[in-house]
């Protein structure tokens, strides 16, 4: 798996903001470089950040302009304070999941790794809910402008992702760009019940030729103990990973190296921020044992504690 990272793209946390997500990145890199999943990962910093005329797919040209300035409300829409380096930092998370696709792709090895979060509740007119510019709409336009390519989404996040919804009016060539946009409901057996028939929705779709390439942002803040969320066990959110690359491992055993994207999105733990970075080191081995045969990576659920 080819992970795409750079410090910039992960400042340190400004005071006064309640979500931690903007230095996700740099901390998950951290964390998973001191485990035995570091072996099975290489790490580029070749990509760089998103332009304007970039945003200006997925975003009112008047929001666009007020996040690439920090003048007026809209700047802070998303509830996180603007800076310069914030700023930066937005732009190269973007920049970052744009070329993750686009590298899964183009080969070789087909999975590779944005470790991003912060994107599926803006809206063309604004950020909202600590999510500042829509990636994945940029992503999805971008790449479906330029090649024809047609994704899919697995989100797995606690909350539901409303960003490609809300944007198909403003951009109506995402309901072309992202065909299937995958949000279970409910919880517990209901929630992966809910999962493993998507899945099965999504496989057929891909057989059938209708995507060209996998998303799957499996967020933490799913978990019974995220301060923000609450849907699932340890057991039932490590299953959600098992059923989404086990069908991902089944559809390319007709379509061999078939492109698949990780990323992070939420996960709230203050109290032991590690169980956050924990989960999703365990959701990266599984897409590697599925994808990629590697075995033994089945240690890190020490890390997920009780608050």
């Amino acid at each position: 798996m080819k992970i795409f990272y750079k410090d910039a793209m992960a400042p340190v946390d400004l005071p006064g903001n309640y979500s931690k997500s903007p230095s996700k990145p740099r901390r998950f890199v951290e964390f998973l470089r001191n485990t035995a999943v570091s072996d099975h990962v290489g790490v580029s910093d070749n990509f760089g950040p998103v332009n304007r005329d970039h945003m200006l797919l997925a975003h009112e040209e008047r929001y666009v302009d007020a996040f690439l300035t920090g003048e007026g409300y809209l700047a802070s829409s998303s509830g996180l304070k603007w800076s310069p380096e914030f700023r930066d930092s937005v732009l190269l998370t973007n920049g970052c999941l744009l070329h993750a696709i686009e590298s899964a792709v183009d080969g070789p090895g087909n999975l590779t790794m944005a470790p991003v979060s912060g994107f599926h509740h803006a809206r063309p007119s604004g950020g909202s809910g600590f999510c500042t510019l829509s990636g994945q709409v940029i992503s999805a336009l971008e790449l479906y402008g330029r090649r024809g390519l047609r994704g899919a989404w697995v989100d797995l996040d606690a909350h539901f992702g409303n960003s490609i919804g809300d944007s198909v009016g403003f951009a109506p060539d995402l309901a072309k760009a992202i065909p299937v946009n995958i949000n279970p409901t409910g919880s517990g057996e209901r929630y992966l019940h809910d999962l493993t028939d998507s899945m099965c929705d999504l496989r057929a779709r891909v057989l059938n030729g209708e995507i060209d390439y996998i998303c799957v942002a499996h967020g933490a803040d799913s978990h019974e103990w995220d301060q923000l969320g609450g849907q699932v066990t340890t057991d039932e959110w490590l299953r959600a990973s098992e059923i989404t690359y086990n069908m991902i491992a089944l559809l390319r055993t007709d379509m061999p190296s078939f492109p698949v994207t990780l990323s992070l999105f939420g996960g709230y733990r203050d109290d032991h921020p590690e169980s956050v970075l924990g989960l999703h080191t365990m959701d990266v081995a599984s897409a590697l044992r599925n994808l990629g045969g590697v075995e033994g990576l089945d240690h890190y659920r020490e890390e997920v504690r009780h608050p």
